[in-house]
């Protein structure tokens, strides 16, 4: 997030108060000036609700897969809408950033998977089922 932001505030440090309001930036600017603040595209700030934990590998490894592959959409949308090298070039290294982690994810779940009792696939986390846990 800090380098999109970075790219952000590099594209609007210098803007004329007529390239502001041309550009829809102006009720962005309002309330921020050329500050960064995390938002959308569609204006909802960005919060820490956006974060899932759920405490069990499996659940929390595929919300982190998913998360990656959002990330990495976002970037493809970013990069169809801008020629610009000085955007372009962060960008994908972002992307290819989401694409290890992706992988890494992966493997992660792919091991934990592994370690689990293969009767119980999906089923429920036996390290939180042990008897005596569950009264």
């Amino acid at each position: 997030m800090e380098m999109v932001s970075a790219i952000i505030y590099q594209l609007t440090r210098d803007l004329t108060p007529k390239e502001i309001k041309d550009g829809g930036f102006d009720a962005y600017f309002v309330d921020h000036t050329t500050g960064i603040y995390p938002v959308a595209a569609s204006g909802v700030p960005f919060t820490a609700a956006y974060f899932q934990s759920l405490g069990d590998p499996i659940a929390d490894l595929n919300e982190d897969l998913a998360a990656e592959q959002k990330a990495r959409v976002t970037y493809d949308n970013i990069l169809r809408l801008t020629d610009d090298p000085d955007v372009r070039d962060p960008i994908k290294f972002l992307r290819e950033r989401e694409i290890v982690h992706f992988q890494r994810f992966g493997e992660s779940l792919r091991i934990v998977t592994d370690m689990l009792d293969s009767k119980n696939f999906y089923a429920f986390n036996p390290s939180f089922d042990k008897k005596n846990n569950c009264k």
